[in-house]
């Protein structure tokens, strides 16, 4: 049986007359017999990130906070350096799904266009600009400072995670992301059917705010690919915890990245896997 939904935080800024989430008939199967109930499920919808009219990806997406997404993947991706070369962002319904037009700075653009012709004719890896293996992960440059926080900050984070995911509570469908202060207490959060995006969209709403990455960290309710340790250390954040396992590869690249990967987030449990003198305490 699902939660009642909390009401500390609301699902998030959504697209107008779009839905995230919709009522849905299902047969319910349990201990031998079954009942017609009404179920609620997480929508998703093809999102077209668009720079200065040229269409770059289409991501599935829960359409919910859009525009700190897009700003978070730029960011993330390396499409832009600083949120101050997006000019300008619109949101704009279509039949088939969402499209996010944006403009950017033209040296950007310049960049984008660089990278997109590496996609023409190739096959091989499938990663976007790549055309070696060389190339196909990125390595970002080492996280700095020397934050620290407490072994009880995770677990008071991870006690509070369920309560800022609405919309996980209304479908059980969604990863979500979340910002969390040095004592453990979660600050922002967003959630979305894909766990990149939901950390695009947390990345993005905290750039819009010009909110510093030097007095918290991150926490995530999905595992820990290489691709959610580069975008965490593409934008300095020194502490990434996973309730769920790291890769080999993101244990590779958080190490060299000079941050600290926390898995198996869950009560009374986490594992450091990198950089773990930023952990401190006894727990």
């Amino acid at each position: 049986m699902k939660r009642p939904v909390p009401q500390a935080e609301a699902v998030g800024t959504q697209v107008a007359g779009v839905a995230t989430s919709i009522a849905v008939g299902a047969r319910d199967w349990r201990h031998g017999s079954s009942a017609q109930v009404a179920d609620t499920v997480a929508c998703e919808l093809p999102v077209a990130l668009v720079y200065n009219g040229i269409s770059h990806v289409v991501m599935m997406a829960t359409p919910a906070d859009l525009e700190e997404f897009a700003l978070g993947f730029s960011l993330t991706e390396g499409i832009l350096d600083h949120p101050r070369e997006l000019y300008d962002l619109e949101v704009l319904p279509q039949a088939d799904g969402i499209e996010v037009a944006m403009t950017i700075a033209a040296e950007r653009l310049a960049a984008l266009k660089a990278v997109r012709r590496n996609l023409t004719g190739r096959t091989g890896c499938g990663l976007c600009g790549a055309e070696s293996l060389h190339q196909a992960v990125r390595k970002p440059a080492p996280v700095a400072g020397d934050f620290r926080i407490d072994h009880t900050a995770i677990e008071r984070a991870v006690g509070q995670l369920s309560e800022h995911q609405p919309l996980q509570a209304h479908t059980g469908a969604v990863h979500g992301a979340a910002w969390c202060d040095a004592a453990g207490e979660i600050l922002a959060l967003r959630e979305d059917v894909g766990r990149h995006n939901a950390l695009d969209k947390l990345i993005g709403a905290r750039c819009r705010l010009a909110a510093p990455w030097g007095s918290g960290f991150a926490l995530i309710s999905s595992r820990a690919s290489y691709e959610m340790v580069v975008k965490a250390a593409s934008q300095g954040i020194a502490v990434l915890a996973a309730v769920s396992a790291p890769t080999a590869l993101a244990i590779e690249l958080a190490e060299a990245a000079n941050l600290t990967l926390v898995g198996f987030a869950r009560p009374g449990r986490h594992m450091v896997y990198t950089h773990p003198q930023r952990i401190i305490g006894s727990a």
